[in-house]
């Protein structure tokens, strides 16, 4: 098979595609950094969510240190299994990088300088005006007919490498060796623009296969569930798979179908999630919470302002993230101290002595302050007890009042989240957002 290389992965050859009702995956990721615990390995779950997302399954993931017999074994016993293998990590110039060695090794292939790749690195160095260090080099050696898989974050390429069939396996047909770098930033942009085209033209399925998943907070697993089961019943028993997926303050609704009918009978099933879950949906796909309540502030041309006790400026950091906040977020005040929420937010000592900071009171005219003075259309207010101490039985550890205030008045809303603190200031962040999406969604198209 005649391939281009760098990077017309779509251009691979002019047969017809065999189209394949399954195709056995397996991820090996390597690192010693992972299996000590230095660096959380993020890979497997992104890696696995984008093909699922397709249609592909991972039917098996290792992770290895960067021993040459650990490496060497995985991918040998990897390619004895299945039809398309990848490997994450290892292909950078120092000593500890060697998949791409090993691999060369256990294939039986030369590795080649390809002048190419160098030419690439020495102009990934001189966009930033530095010296290329020599030992960079190493990168630009290629196993003997792999596939260049340009870098355009980085300089270390991606290889693919079909493996003749029969070499570990029982196989009339080839398998398929696919050497990523370790960096996310380098990773995912590679794998999107090279290893799914690569993927989709060496093995497409055999039905078109498609997928939505709906966003939810404020909704608890089991409750989704049973709110959803009936209503999507025509579509699960018409061969539609649906599935659940929870995490801290959200829960995923996920529902998959091949066929060409498929986006049709998808877009029927949302029209009845939305229906039935309303302001518990916020979103699709990959939608950040914040990044769909900056939306929202944009559409209806409204500005919002933060007054921040217990999460710290949690609330802030997560609207700030999203670009073209600017438009739409006046400020924030992180008033941790008594004494500074009366003094900036002009919240009344005397209510402060008597109710306590953790109260109603104190959260509605924290929120009514910040709204005053940043001049906003809308004002959260959260006051709360992260623990692990501070809490008494009337306000026990994750107490927590978050006020919102607007032109149409001030909603406050009592909370208990009981957990650690971090958890904690990523729900109770969830929990402001969530009442100032519902307000925005109440206006409708004003």
């Amino acid at each position: 098979m005649q391939w281009r290389l760098v990077p017309e992965i779509r251009d691979c050859d002019d047969r017809p595609p065999a189209y394949v009702a399954r195709v056995e995956i397996e991820l090996i990721n390597t690192g010693s950094e992972l299996l000590l615990g230095r660096i959380l390995n993020t890979h497997q779950q992104w890696i696995c969510r984008k093909l699922s997302d397709l249609g592909y399954s991972v039917s098996r993931q290792v992770t290895v240190n960067d021993d040459a017999s650990a490496i060497e074994v995985a991918v040998r016993d990897a390619l004895g299994r299945s039809d398309l293998v990848l490997t994450t990590g290892g292909l950078g110039p120092t000593c500890d990088d060697i998949t791409r060695d090993r691999v060369a090794a256990l294939l039986g292939r030369r590795l080649i300088e390809r002048e190419e790749v160098l030419e690439q690195i020495r102009g990934y160095f001189a966009r930033f005006g530095k010296p290329m260090p020599n030992r960079t080099k190493v990168e630009a050696l290629v196993p003997e007919g792999a596939i260049i898989l340009r870098n355009q974050h980085g300089t270390a390429p991606g290889l693919a490498i079909e493996v003749e069939a029969n070499k570990f396996r029982r196989s009339q047909t080839p398998s398929w060796l696919i050497m990523l770098p370790g960096p996310p930033r380098e990773l995912k942009p590679m794998f999107l623009d090279a290893v799914l085209p690569l993927l989709a033209r060496v093995f497409p399925l055999e039905s078109p296969f498609h997928s939505r998943t709906w966003r939810t907070t404020g909704i608890g697993e089991s409750l989704l569930e049973e709110k959803l089961t009936t209503p999507l019943l025509p579509w699960t028993q018409a061969g539609m798979d649906l599935g659940f997926c929870a995490r801290v303050g959200e829960v995923e609704v996920r529902l998959s179908a091949s066929g060409t009918d498929a986006p049709a009978r998808l877009e029927e099933a949302s029209r009845t999630i939305r229906a039935e879950l309303g302001d518990d949906v916020f979103g699709e796909a990959d939608e950040t919470f914040e990044e769909v309540v900056v939306r929202s502030l944009g559409q209806h041309r409204k500005t919002v302002a933060l007054a921040e006790s217990c999460t710290g400026g949690h609330i802030a950091n997560r609207i700030t993230n999203i670009p073209g906040a600017s438009a739409v977020f006046l400020g924030g005040f992180v008033t941790y101290a008594n004494d500074v929420k009366s003094r900036v937010l002009g919240v009344s000592e005397s209510d402060i002595a008597k109710h306590g900071a953790v109260s109603e009171p104190v959260a509605r005219e924290m929120a009514e302050g910040a709204r005053k003075l940043a001049g906003a259309d809308y004002a959260l207010g959260v006051t709360g007890i992260a623990g692990p101490g501070g809490g008494t039985p009337e306000k026990p550890v994750g107490t927590v009042f978050i006020a919102l205030a607007g032109p149409e008045g001030t909603e406050v809303r009592q909370f208990l989240n009981a957990l650690d603190r971090e958890t904690f200031k990523f729900l109770t962040a969830q929990q402001a957002l969530k009442m100032l999406f519902k307000r925005l969604n109440a206006l409708g198209d004003r």
